[in-house]
């Protein structure tokens, strides 16, 4: 093959004679090229691969390249099998035999069938003076005239040498095994490289994709978003413009409005402008024909003087007869008449006995009408001191016929039905009842009895309880109502105990508050009108009666008079319920005011699902110190409130509520108490 065939399998290489280096490298030639330093191999088979950017020198210890001798015993310690023929080194399809037969034919390594290496390459002439001849100074002749001129074959022989060497070693079988075995690696692992290479690239197609997707989710997102934006922004200009259309039309209607308002006022203006004058104008003749009607009636009354007093002279005269003549007339009859009267004795008589009669008649009607009245009042009235009573009277019985029906076919009742009391208590009260009940039986005389204790605690409720039980009348009168009444107290009292002596079924007299006019006569000072009527009231009960039974009910009876004292029969202390009690007034007033309007379902009132014994107990505990009014007080808060509420239903939280309060307007009247310096009735001793 001719040298510049060899040249263009090489690529633009320099090769230089150098020193020789300091190694156990034999000396040769060292390439130098302008890429990263190349085996032979590589730089036969792929010249254009040697290009580079700078020369290498011969490698040095610790420092990177590799010499040609090297190189060529790498290259030669293959197997090379010509793909073709020897003669035609590109004829071969494959580049790696293609490469192999071009570094055998090169460095005359045989081939399989004993082909021994060619004939000596030719080198290209050398031109003397040249840059190759190191002897050789720069400046004696002129330079190379083409790019061969600093050729040198003397390294490729050395190396074909060396290849000859390596062929005929024994260790060529192995060193060609390991080439083998190096190339094949180098296979696995570019076949390994291009698989990871293709994974790598679906990976990015893969990613691509996704990004891709990613991008356009984000895109039709951002669009999306784009558009929710534009469609608000309308909107808003749209509801925008509304309102300034809005607002244009309401200021357009203000305006309108104001100027309708502007035009009104000046119509109206207007008008009162011409009612005023046309009133002015009215006002102006009306005085000027006045005041000419006046001037012609002074003008005529002037011109007829004479005429007019002639007028009234004769009228007057008129009148003056006609009176004289009436006077005249008048006496004459009476005269006449009395004459004719008194000169018959028979007219006189008879008219002075009528006379007598109408006196007698007159003072007599008027002395029976007051009998008859005191009479009816005593049986069917009611006297004034009396604030309640349950006899019936006429006019009750026209007016509730059959109320009164009722009672009067009614059985008597239990004296301490709806009454809660302690056991010690009830059972007292209860003999008083027995007792008064016979006593009406056996028409015997009543005993007076003395109720006392702290208010709400029961009083009147068991007097009223105690007549009913008893078969008798009640009649409530109160100590307050007599103060008032002055000097006619005397007689109202005497007019109590009177209508009180009438009843054919006995009369309990129940006197409420009876310390406000029983008071002490000695130490307190009562006025004189108030000692008469506690003298009366001291008068009427000395002694016991079979026609009425006296009770009196009073918070603080230490300040009875001691005649009063005297007269009590019986005397029962009504102290505050404690806890027993106050859980059976609880439930009793719960029953009454709550739960039986709830089921009954005739009221708007419902009652929430809760555990209504063990809620009355609770209230019971809570509710310590307080009265029976104070808890049916309680109750009837509990149905107020739910009548107030909007749906008619009262819960529990509303019954806490309720008690909450009433327990602070409790301690609230106990410090008002204390405050006043004195003690509750049930703290006394």
């Amino acid at each position: 093959m001719p040298s510049s065939s060899i040249l263009s399998l090489i690529g633009p290489c320099h090769l230089v004679p150098r020193p020789a280096p300091p190694t156990a490298c034999p000396p040769g030639l060292l390439l130098q090229s302008r890429r990263r330093h190349h085996d032979v191999t590589t730089l036969v088979a792929n010249p254009r691969a040697a290009w580079g950017t700078g020369p290498y020198t011969h490698p040095l210890p610790g420092r990177k390249g590799r010499c040609c001798a090297c190189a060529v015993f790498a290259a030669g310690s293959r197997r090379v099998e010509p793909a073709v023929s020897p003669a035609s080194p590109f004829g071969c399809k494959s580049p790696r035999r293609r490469r192999l037969w071009t570094m055998s034919w090169l460095f005359g390594i045989k081939g399989s069938k004993g082909e021994g290496t060619g004939p000596p390459l030719p080198l290209p002439p050398v031109q003397p003076g040249g840059e190759g001849s190191g002897d050789r100074g720069a400046g004696d002749r002129p330079g190379p005239k083409d790019k061969w001129s600093n050729f040198d074959p003397t390294g490729l022989e050395r190396a074909a040498k060396a290849a000859r060497e390596l062929e005929h070693s024994r260790h060529a079988k192995e060193a060609l095994s390991l080439a083998q075995m190096q190339e094949q690696t180098l296979q696995l692992e570019h076949q390994a490289k291009l698989k990871e290479y293709e994974a790598a690239v679906e990976q990015l197609k893969g990613d691509q994709i996704r990004a891709q997707a990613e991008e356009r989710r984000k895109t039709l997102s951002e669009e999306t978003r784009q558009h929710q934006a534009r469609a608000q922004y309308q909107d808003k200009l749209a509801r925008q413009r509304y309102e300034d259309q809005l607002k244009q039309q309401q200021l357009l209607n203000e305006e309108n409005l104001r100027k309708q308002e502007e035009s009104v006022q000046k119509q109206e203006a207007l008008r009162r402008a011409t009612v005023e004058r046309e009133m002015e104008l009215r006002h102006k003749n009306e005085m000027l024909r006045v005041e000419a009607e006046a001037r012609a009636r002074a003008k005529a009354e002037r011109e007829n003087a004479d005429i007019i007093r002639e007028q009234i002279r004769l009228k007057a005269a008129e009148h003056r007869q006609t009176i004289l003549e009436s006077i005249r007339t008048a006496g004459t009859l009476f005269g006449e008449g009395f004459r004719a009267f008194v000169t018959d004795w028979d007219k006189v008589t008879a008219t002075v006995a009528g006379l007598t009669l109408l006196a007698v008649g007159i003072y007599s009607a008027k002395n029976a009408t007051s009998v008859a009245g005191r009479y009816f009042e005593a049986r069917l009235g009611k006297p004034s001191l009396v604030r309640e009573t349950s006899r019936i009277t006429v006019l009750e019985a026209l007016r509730h016929p059959i109320q009164v029906s009722r009672r009067l076919l009614s059985k008597p009742q239990d004296a301490l039905e709806g009454v809660v009391l302690s056991p010690s208590l009830e059972a007292r009260v209860r003999d008083i009842a027995i007792a008064t009940r016979n006593t009406k039986k056996n028409k015997s005389l009543y005993r007076n009895v003395l109720m006392y204790g702290p208010p709400g605690t029961g009083k009147t409720l068991f007097a009223k309880k105690l007549a009913l039980h008893s078969g008798m009348d009640y009649a409530i009168m109160t100590g307050g109502d007599v103060a008032p009444m002055g000097r006619d107290g005397v007689t109202a009292m005497h007019k109590v105990f009177d209508w009180a002596s009438t009843s054919r079924r006995g009369l309990l007299l129940f006197v409420d508050e009876a310390d406000a006019f029983l008071r002490k006569r000695a130490t307190e000072k009562i006025s004189e009108d108030l000692r008469a009527t506690l003298n009366a009231f001291l008068h009427r009960t000395g002694q016991h009666s079979s026609k009425f039974m006296l009770v009196l009910a009073s918070n603080q009876p230490e300040q009875f008079d001691w005649a009063i004292n005297d007269r009590i029969d019986e005397m029962v202390s009504f102290e505050l319920p404690q806890r027993e009690e106050r859980e059976r007034l609880v439930r009793m007033y719960f029953d009454k005011y709550v739960l039986k309007p709830a089921t009954e379902g005739k009221q708007r009132l419902k009652l929430a699902q809760f555990d209504y014994g063990k809620k009355c107990s609770e209230i019971a505990q809570l509710t310590e110190g307080m009265s029976g009014r104070e808890i049916s007080q309680l109750a009837v808060a509990w149905q107020a409130m739910a009548y107030a509420s909007e749906d008619g239903v009262l819960t529990e939280a509303m019954m806490d509520a309720r008690v909450q309060d009433a327990i602070q307007q409790h301690r609230q009247k106990m410090e008002w108490l204390k405050a006043d310096g004195s003690q509750p009735p049930a703290l006394r001793t």
